[in-house]
């Protein structure tokens, strides 16, 4: 060995181990198929470099995987001849983790096993699962094309650091070996192995082969290694493949069972669960490709992380491209994983070609409607199911009203919100169940933005639609404001925020209001043109309104002004907005106003207005912009 040397694991690798060690223990089997599957990737990556470079082969076309245990030495060892890694490569692939958010999301995982084994298995743990099962690990690996003294030795303990050396090695690709910690023989039995290699790897394409070991005279093949022993008895190997492999994706949807587009969903993913629901699809004619869609069951880790990698595997003609190829999809639909493989894109295809080719546009516009047909049809088969997936992915599925104008209508029925018919936080009402519930004459979609559900739900603009029975969405997620400045109609049915000034919302005030009530009114002219001269140019109106009950005054904005929820979305987002210019509008049967209509003193009669305005502005906007000097005057008329 030379230019040896002992390095310290990343801070995050030490973390992730000590926790993946104690919360995957129970699941421990899933080291094999973490390994088998990176292998491979490692295939896949070969096929695709060999395209340009067919010298990487070496004179060694037939990709595989191996498998050998020594009960002896307590050894579990795992080879393959795909890519494999430079001495850079293995630092970064085996001692770092190169994914933004990592520690975050590390230090979010508490001491809970059961919910350190979910998390841990949304973040994907690849090479380091090997550690469940091993007090020690070794990798001899090369890289294709590379000199065989280049290769490179890596070993570690899965504690604090880990040792790297330089050596020949004449086969390329990676050879690891597991010693097996005490109480760990299952993984040296023969049937224990095909049966985790059965349950996990039947579908890839790579052949995965286990070391049969056999004492004959005479037994030959192509696959038989013999030992030279001083006796004429020999130990044969061979190398038996114990899988179908042959990809999963190419084959007739009738031959494949649940368990195995499951079992492919992990591989693929690297995901603990399995997937909600899945779509697998052959289309032939002016364009030929083969689609395998997931909806995962749980949202991963960091998919609002600007970095997150998101999009498809991408095969042309059963050749592997690409991972996250995100060019098929649209952002909102950036949950959705799985494969697609295309006949009709160039083997050397690359992502910018990707982005402005023909053919692509026409995938990604195929793949969406699929995805939002079988989205649908969850939602329609299994509401139960629909609810969780909702949960998890609602909030991205709220970008696609603004994202895909084409498919504005289709992701509008899949939208569910809170509203006042269900009483409920639980967003489970869908538009075409608020249209069923419609009373008769009724005009609009009423719904109301708010900065929680119960600023929603309480809202002083729903007395009036309480008193007629009307439904009223209540949208309280800061995305909702946004979304509805797209989402403008369904079903031929126009959307009206209640906080907003509207016709419709007038007429439905105004109807119960005649005779007696518009005598009062009248009367009460003279003040409302006091408080109008009052407040100026604080408010842009001031004027009666038959929408409370209870509440004495409230503000609204008109219907070409900016909203609250909208001003804040922009200064969230560190925008400026313009200033929101507020209609007053006050109960003229409400005890305080009729008080306040009375008083003549001038000094009290602004800490009356000023009052009721304040009041009107904290429900609103749930801030004053001095809250203290509200505070003192309703002190000040407390005492008075």
């Amino acid at each position: 060995m030379q230019d040896q040397e002992t390095r310290g694991f990343q801070s995050e690798v030490k973390q992730l181990l000590s926790l993946m060690i104690h919360s995957l223990y129970s699941n421990k089997e899933i080291f094999l198929r973490e390994l088998i599957s990176n292998a491979s990737d490692a295939a896949d990556k070969l096929r695709f470099r060999a395209l340009s470079s067919p010298e990487l082969y070496e004179g060694e076309a037939e990709l595989r995987v191996r498998l050998s245990f020594d009960k002896d030495k307590r050894t579990l060892t795992l080879s393959d001849n795909g890519i494999g890694m430079t001495r850079d490569e293995v630092i970064d692939n085996l001692g770092t983790i190169a994914k933004s958010g990592t520690k975050a999301f590390l230090d979010s995982l508490g001491s809970d096993q059961s919910k350190d084994s979910q998390l841990i298995g949304q973040f994907g743990v690849g090479f380091y699962s090997a550690f469940i099962v091993s007090d020690t690990v070794t990798v001899r690996t090369r890289g294709a094309g590379v000199a065989s003294e280049l290769g490179v030795f890596w070993e570690s303990k899965g504690e604090g650091d880990y040792n790297l050396a330089t050596i020949t090695k004449e086969d390329r690709g990676t050879e690891i070996t597991l010693h097996l910690k005490e109480g760990e023989d299952e993984f040296l039995n023969d049937w224990r192995l095909r049966s985790i290699i059965s349950k996990y790897s039947d579908h890839i394409s790579l052949p995965v082969e286990l070391e049969c070991k056999n004492k004959d005279e005479n037994q030959e093949g192509s696959e038989t290694e013999k030992n030279n022993l001083p006796d004429k008895t020999q130990t044969v190997v061979t190398w038996e493949k114990i899988n179908k492999a042959q990809a999963l994706w190419t084959r007739r949807k009738s031959e494949i069972t649940d368990d195995e587009y499951k079992a492919f969903y992990k591989h693929i993913t690297h995901d603990f669960t399995d997937p909600l629901n899945w779509s697998h699809n052959k289309v032939e004619g002016k364009q030929e490709y083969t689609s395998l869609l997931y909806i995962p069951a749980q949202a991963p880790w960091d998919m609002w992380n600007r970095d997150h990698k998101h999009g498809l595997k991408l095969y042309v003609q059963r050749v592997f491209i690409m991972d996250d190829a995100e060019q098929f999809m649209p952002n909102y639909l950036r949950f959705i994983r799985g494969l697609i493989d295309s006949n009709d894109l160039p083997l050397n295809i690359s992502r910018e070609i990707l982005q402005d080719n023909e053919v692509t546009q026409n995938l990604k516009s195929a793949l969406t409607k699929r995805t939002l047909q079988m989205l649908e049809k969850l939602s329609t088969e299994d509401s139960e199911k629909y609810q969780q997936f909702w949960q998890q992915f609602g909030m991205a599925l709220k970008e696609g009203p603004a994202e895909d104008f084409v498919n504005k209508e289709a992701v509008a029925k899949l939208l569910r919100f809170a509203s006042t018919y269900t009483d409920s936080s639980l967003q489970s009402v869908s538009l075409e169940d608020y249209l069923g519930r419609m009373n008769e004459g009724q005009e609009k979609i009423y719904f109301i933005t708010a900065d929680s559900y119960a600023a929603a739900k309480n809202s002083p603009h729903l007395e009036l639609f309480r008193k007629k029975g009307i439904e009223v969405l209540l949208l309280s997620d800061r995305i909702d404001e946004w979304m509805m400045s797209y989402l403008t109609d369904f079903s031929g049915k126009s959307f009206q925020s209640i906080s907003k000034s509207d016709e419709s919302l007038n007429k439905l005030a105004d109807e119960d209001h005649h005779g007696e009530q518009k005598e009062i009114e009248q009367a009460l002219q003279p003040f409302i043109e006091r408080v109008k001269t009052l407040l100026g140019e604080r408010v842009k109106e001031v004027r009666f309104t038959h929408r409370l009950s209870d509440t004495p005054s409230i503000v609204t904005t008109d219907t070409d002004e900016m909203s609250t929820q909208m001003a804040k979305l922009l200064a969230a987002a560190g925008q400026k907005a313009p200033e929101v210019k507020y209609i007053f509008e006050l109960n003229p049967n409400h005890l305080l106003v009729k008080r306040a209509s009375e008083v003549s003193d001038d000094t009290l009669f602004a800490q009356w207005i000023n009052l009721l305005l304040d009041q009107a502005l904290l429900t609103e906007r749930g801030t004053l912009d001095d809250p203290n000097q509200f505070l003192r005057a309703v002190n000040e008329l407390l005492m008075a």
